[in-house]
């Protein structure tokens, strides 16, 4: 393809993508996405794009059914998955971040790829800014140890961007990001905030019953009702809407600079323990 040809017809097959594309204002150009994008950009549905499997159970058939001239996928893979994705023949774009220097490095690609590199790089720049913003406000203030999973069974604590919003939010990430963990081994961190963002789990996650059930009823988190779900695409979708999940965070860890935000739930009450009944359990 020479570099003139631009695609024009896009299918994303992780909400990231399509996330991404809506922030450089390229939007339209999205034929194909997964049921998950809809959940992060409830606008495409106007658009009425066909609806895939994420990259994670891609089929081959169902994306040339599309016919995009680009496909767009990133983490999670399974490798059949791949292969499908590859079958396909189509141009692709497979994305695999771990740290927000990467996810700024996605966002330049795709930007780049489809002829809207300066939109790229303002999308970038913004959130830079916002990130070095909070973590401004919270030069100085005392550090929570915090631990955020992004699966409940096992026990999964979150990726390593997460771990950077937390520590830019003024928090101290505990655990082995992306790793499997322990009941008993979070229980021996005590960590002072427990947030739950379990992949496709919305806000969803029975916060009282995996506290009970793990035992922490004890840690200084559960004492102190400062265990939160917040919406799992918020800190799950490496693209621009991880700025929401920032500042998410920024309320749980220092609600006493930061206001409350959208997508946040709070535990409502502590097996064994008395608990007052006015905790607000609402999601803004």
């Amino acid at each position: 393809m020479a570099l003139a040809e631009h695609p024009k017809r896009i299918a994303c097959l992780q909400p990231s993508a399509t996330v991404t594309l809506q922030a450089i204002g390229e939007l339209d150009r999205v034929v194909a996405c997964t049921r998950y994008c809809l959940d992060v950009v409830p606008e495409i549905a106007a658009r009425a794009p066909v609806i895939l499997a994420d990259s994670w159970t891609a089929d081959a058939a169902e994306i040339l059914q599309a016919k995009p001239d680009l496909v767009i996928a990133s983490v999670p893979y399974q490798e059949k998955a791949v292969v499908e994705i590859l079958k396909a023949g189509i141009r692709f774009l497979g994305l695999a971040p771990k740290t927000l220097a990467d996810i700024y490095t996605d966002i330049a690609t795709i930007a780049g790829a489809i002829g809207a590199g300066g939109r790229g790089e303002h999308v970038i720049a913004g959130m830079q800014a916002r990130v070095d913003g909070v973590r401004q406000r919270v030069s100085g203030e005392s550090r929570p140890r915090v631990f955020c999973e992004e699966w409940g069974k096992p026990i999964i604590a979150s990726q390593a961007w997460v771990a950077e919003l937390v520590e830019a939010a003024g928090g101290s990430f505990v655990g082995e990001c992306g790793r499997s963990i322990s009941a008993n081994e979070v229980l021996d961190v005590n960590p002072e905030v427990i947030v739950a963002a379990w992949c496709g789990a919305g806000d969803r996650v029975p916060l009282e019953k995996i506290i009970a059930a793990r035992g922490w009823q004890s840690t200084s988190a559960a004492a102190r009702r400062r265990v939160y779900c917040i919406r799992d695409e918020f800190l799950n979708t490496p693209a621009p809407v991880l700025l929401d999940g920032l500042d998410a965070l920024a309320w749980t860890i220092h609600p006493e600079v930061f206001p409350r935000t959208k997508g946040i739930r709070q535990i409502t009450a502590v097996s064994g323990r008395d608990v007052a009944s006015n905790v607000s359990t609402r999601e803004d």
